[in-house]
């Protein structure tokens, strides 16, 4: 049986003619796979429509004028407080910084274990569920557990920052891992290197740019999730803007709201020039 799909393809006006344009059937099936995948896609789109109230999205128009008075409260923030603001700011910034750090270093041997080309699929199948369990619980319900645990305060904060993006860096990191060229890897281990010097000589090097990349990209995004954490009462600016919010002090509000945007902004600015600096 061939292993290619016959398709006729003809100019028209008769200027040149394929007669016989043949297509392997491996990229027939990838295409077929591509399309039935998209086509999920659209059901769940379209499933999805209702149960999600995507109808209601016409309210954005409608009750714009209930939003813009609701907004203008915000126009006034207070300096009342600016102090405390930024010493609670810069305490997230810290929790953010130290969740992110510790993330990354028992990330990285969870990285390994989770990687194909680097450990038995009867270590890696167990690796990665462990992993996809610290993904999947979001880090505030984490830090409702670390509070009940250890009581109120950023340590609580910074625990729930470091076991959520544990899972979420050995994800990245073992993915960088698994697409490395694995030719010095094997020039390695021609010389009788052992598994450890074939991970540290030839795997390392290769993906210590991306695994760079990533951690300052979860560093940014911690410094996000950090601001809430104080929700639950695991420290930081989060507290501020809970009470706030709850007490509608508009002006306080929009002060703490201002603090955050100008240092999530400062921490990608210099996360960028780090990342140029050092990738």
């Amino acid at each position: 049986m061939s292993d290619t799909i016959p398709r006729t393809n003809a100019f028209q006006g008769g200027i040149e003619t394929a007669d016989h344009i043949e297509i392997p059937r491996e990229e027939f099936g990838r295409r077929a796979y591509r399309w039935l995948l998209w086509g999920i896609v659209a059901l769940i789109l379209a499933v999805g429509y209702m149960p999600s109230e995507m109808y209601r999205a016409v309210n954005l128009f409608t009750d714009a004028s209930n939003m813009a008075e609701y907004a203008a409260g915000f126009l006034k923030p207070s300096i009342d407080y600016l102090p405390d603001y930024l010493a609670e700011m810069w305490l997230t910034v810290l929790m953010a910084f130290w969740g992110t750090f510790l993330a990354v270093v028992v990330g990285i041997p969870f990285a390994l274990l989770s990687s194909n080309n680097i450990a038995p699929m009867w270590v890696v199948q167990p690796t990665r569920r462990l992993m996809d369990a610290a993904r999947a619980i979001n880090d505030l319900v984490f830090a409702v557990l670390f509070v009940v645990a250890v009581g109120l305060g950023p340590f609580a904060g910074v625990m729930a920052l470091f076991v959520h993006n544990t899972g979420i860096v050995a994800k990245l990191f073992s993915e960088a891992v698994e697409a490395i060229d694995p030719q010095p890897v094997e020039g390695i281990r021609a010389t009788g290197a052992g598994r450890i010097q074939e991970i540290v000589f030839g795997v390392i090097p290769q993906v210590i740019p991306l695994w760079i990349s990533f951690s300052l990209y979860r560093l940014e995004t911690n410094v996000r999730s950090a601001t809430v954490l104080g929700f639950v009462g695991a420290g930081g600016i989060g507290y501020f803007l809970f009470e706030s919010i709850r007490s509608f002090q508009y002006a306080e509000t929009a002060t703490i709201l201002i603090i955050v945007v100008v240092t999530v902004t400062v921490v990608d600015i210099l996360s960028q020039q780090l990342r140029k600096a050092l990738v």
